[in-house]
């Protein structure tokens, strides 16, 4: 249990090292008028935080910087409500503004917007694709061989799938198949999509279509190829900004780890609903391990999450950080609510 002395102490060292990059020593410490202790005392007390984890000494340095238990009892028991300004909360609210913006067009501009206003890395992963319900299919052939498929979700989500057509597919087989998908799948939930085609769309497609296995092979071309998550990311080359990441090597090793979208993607999603704090070694993700992530899920109608995502130096202002996400989250949610109920 700490002293409500040693938590003074220890708040102003994180406080300060968040801002400034530099060791706290307890001479600057005790120059605070918010601090009534001598040189001497900090220093004693800073030894003794040191010993217990919550401190490191670099090199032969007098300061302190913290730990990353230090940071964690920080988040956990120490760390002040940020209050968001005015112009911070109109800029996200604009954006929100626009009820005829698709989805993709949201979830970028949140990206930037919290990267612009934390210089951090954001990260945001939209809800997958077989979450939500397809309301429109259309399949334009390039050539005799191939064709896109384009599907567009009730929550504004537009994707291309390319993909082969079968040898030997009639063009009127072709009109038929596609006029059966419209009819009997909009409004489907995509990962249902393959159980209504078995239990509807095959019978119609054997009464109506002259060749069968052909027309069936194509739905399955179109609409069930693999399709990676959608991550959306800004700001990358803002971890260059930071004096933890001076190593070229660790930003290159932290670079390829975002573009691992894999990797990623199942980390986000694995995150709790609202808040989730991580930092350094509790990544998973070595790459991220001199890192902090802090991730924040919104909801895409009453089931579909996704989720947002800051990455910064364990030296993160995890006060305005966690209030920006909390707002954008829950801006984000409200707004989605409205279009997938309007949908």
């Amino acid at each position: 249990m700490l002293t409500e002395r040693q938590l003074l102490i220890l708040q102003v060292i994180i406080d300060d090292f968040i801002h400034t990059a530099q060791p706290i020593g307890s001479r600057a410490i005790s120059k605070r008028e918010d601090v009534k202790y001598s040189s001497a005392t900090i220093r004693n007390e800073m030894a003794d935080l040191e010993e217990m984890g919550f401190l490191e000494k670099t090199h032969s340095s007098s300061g302190r910087i913290p730990s990353e238990q230090g940071y964690r009892f920080y988040v956990d028991h120490l760390m002040s409500p940020f209050l968001l300004s005015g112009q911070d909360m109109n800029l996200i609210q604009s954006m929100f503004g626009d009820q005829l913006m698709e989805f993709e067009r949201v979830v970028n501009k949140s990206a930037q917007i919290l990267s612009d206003l934390t210089n951090y890395t954001s990260i945001i992963l939209g809800p997958e694709v077989f979450e939500t319900e397809l309301k429109q299919l259309q399949i334009l052939p390039l050539n005799n061989q191939s064709a896109v498929a384009i599907l567009v979700t009730n929550t504004g989500h537009v994707e291309h799938r390319s993909f082969t057509i079968p040898v030997g597919l009639e063009p009127s087989d072709l009109e038929k198949t596609v006029r059966i998908l419209n009819d009997k799948l909009k409004g489907v939930p995509i990962y249902k999509l393959n159980e209504k085609i078995e239990r509807e769309v095959v019978t119609l497609l054997k009464k109506h279509t002259t060749d069968f296995k052909k027309s069936y092979d194509y739905i399955q071309a179109a609409l069930f190829s693999e399709e990676p998550t959608q991550l959306y990311v800004s700001g990358k080359t803002n971890i260059m900004m930071q004096p933890e990441f001076k190593d070229i090597e660790k930003v290159r090793n932290l670079f390829s780890a975002i573009e691992e979208e894999n990797q990623i993607a199942p980390l986000l999603r694995s995150q709790n609903k609202g808040i989730n704090v991580i930092i350094g070694h509790e990544n998973e993700h070595a790459a991220m391990r001199d890192c902090s992530l802090i991730t924040a899920s919104y909801a895409l109608g009453e089931e579909h999450m996704g989720t947002i995502a800051l990455l910064g130096p364990t030296r993160m202002e995890y006060s305005k950080v966690i209030s920006l996400l909390n707002v954008l989250s829950n801006q984000m949610t409200k707004t989605f609510k409205s279009w997938y109920q309007n949908s």
